[in-house]
């Protein structure tokens, strides 16, 4: 973990009722320093999804909490705040495991995170293990307001939680500048501040208060990333998609996707996803400006035979820095494509493209090639084919498929003393009788 990982997250709790205050604040609070924006409860009762609509328009690279305190029907509350443009979603830890659990596959679905609120909650070391058992990964320990009129604080609690749980912590109640810092000491990783930054006269000034109080905070993009990711790449760029494959003990290749790439080419990146349907190229090509560099764009048109994807869009992605694309579709122009040294992959090739119609959607799990694919998901692929590393495994994987290359190599310089495969690994010896 790096000294800027090791930082807290501060997150400023928008709790106002009036939309275009609320922005306002938000655009004050942002010139302070690396914020999230959080969308409160009362602003989310008063103006909707709206309100988080409105914030992604004009906040379009920040991280962004609907805190909709969700007691039931979650998946309906999570796809409605990541469609609506959310990267987080508040459910209420008192709801029930099958709202938990259905928050979290709509969530896993459309690519954002879920945190649980622990406010109500009367025995939270149980309840941390149930929704921990559930797949939580997320804990919001909060004092509410009403609570904190009666005096009570967030930090002994918040030290007891820090001890049973493994999960990324955020805490609220009544913070400041001065009390964030110790709420940091102990134990949260996201500190939430409302009013000691929204009720400021000086809300930029607050804002790189309660940071300079914290030693500084995370630049934050992403919520459990928890590894430098420069050293993720430089591995996957060593190692091939067959010694990924092996790392993986044989999962996550991508089957009849074909590369149409020049010799060496490698291509590594983070999954922006797309589903579409057979010949519609709206959501493909649209996915290109949500898409940044180092990205790579992974599209779900059903396996279809009509082309989505060709010169000019492998041209808008070139320029934007972005490193490939991987098709279950078909694509063409691939000589001008290969020439551009772009890499493609795809399962038909074909010169009749479709029609922008718009159907389909952005940021979902997908599947690919066979292959499940969640946004954020790392992609590899070289002139063997394409795999795909689940995000929380890919710091493992990277070590893991180094290891393998390294194995490989002690194997290859065997074989060229004059040996061969069989003997070296004695396969006779070892075969099944």
């Amino acid at each position: 973990m790096t000294e800027e990982d090791s930082k807290p997250v501060l997150q400023v709790a928008l709790d106002l009722i009036q939309l275009d205050r609320a922005v306002q604040i938000a655009k004050e609070a942002v010139e302070g320093g690396p914020v999230w924006l959080e969308a409160g409860t009362p602003l989310i009762k008063s103006e909707g999804m709206m309100s988080i609509r409105r914030l992604r328009q004009e906040f379009p690279e920040t991280y962004i909490v609907a805190d909709m305190k969700t007691v039931d029907v979650g998946f309906l509350d999570v796809e409605i705040a990541a469609r609506a443009g959310a990267n987080a979603v508040v459910i209420l830890g008192t709801a029930d495991d099958a709202t938990i659990s259905e928050s979290l596959k709509t969530a896993d679905r459309f690519g954002v995170r879920i945190f649980v609120d622990l406010i109500g909650v009367e025995d939270i070391p149980t309840r941390v293990k149930q929704l921990e058992s559930l797949g939580v990964e997320g804990l919001s320990y909060h004092v509410g307001i009403d609570q904190q009129m009666k005096g009570m604080s967030p930090y002994e609690g918040l030290k007891a939680l820090r001890d049973v749980s493994r999960s990324t912590i955020a805490v609220a109640g009544g913070l400041n500048s001065e009390s964030a810092a110790e709420a940091a000491k102990a134990g949260a990783d996201i500190v939430i501040v409302g009013g000691a930054i929204t009720k400021s006269k000086d809300v930029t000034g607050a804002t790189k208060a309660v940071i300079d109080s914290l030693g500084g905070t995370a630049v934050p993009t992403e919520l459990f990333k928890r590894y430098d990711q420069s050293s993720v790449i430089d591995a996957f760029r060593k190692v091939s998609t067959p010694n990924i494959a092996d790392a993986m003990q044989k999962s996550g290749g991508m089957v009849g996707i074909l590369p149409h790439v020049k010799r060496g080419t490698k291509m590594v990146g983070r999954a922006v996803t797309v589903r579409t349907i057979d010949g519609d190229w709206a959501k493909p090509v649209e996915a290109i400006d949500h898409a940044g560099p180092g990205d790579v764009i992974v599209i779900d048109a059903q396996g279809g035979s009509v082309a989505i994807w060709g010169e000019l869009a492998s041209w808008s992605s070139k320029q934007k820095g972005i490193e490939g694309v991987v098709i279950d579709g078909a694509a063409r122009d691939i000589p001008d494509i290969l020439d551009m040294e772009f890499p493609v992959f795809a399962r038909n090739l074909n010169p009749v493209a479709g029609d922008p119609k718009g159907h389909g959607e952005i940021g979902t799990t997908i599947k690919c090639g066979g292959a499940t694919v969640k946004p954020g998901d790392w992609v590899i692929g070289d002139e063997t084919g394409v795999i795909v590393v689940p995000k929380e495994k890919a710091v493992e994987m990277a070590n893991r498929a180094l290891d393998v290359l390294e194995r490989e190599n002690r194997l290859r310089e065997e074989i060229q003393r004059g040996s061969t495969l069989s003997l070296v690994l004695e396969l006779e010896k070892w075969e099944t009788r």
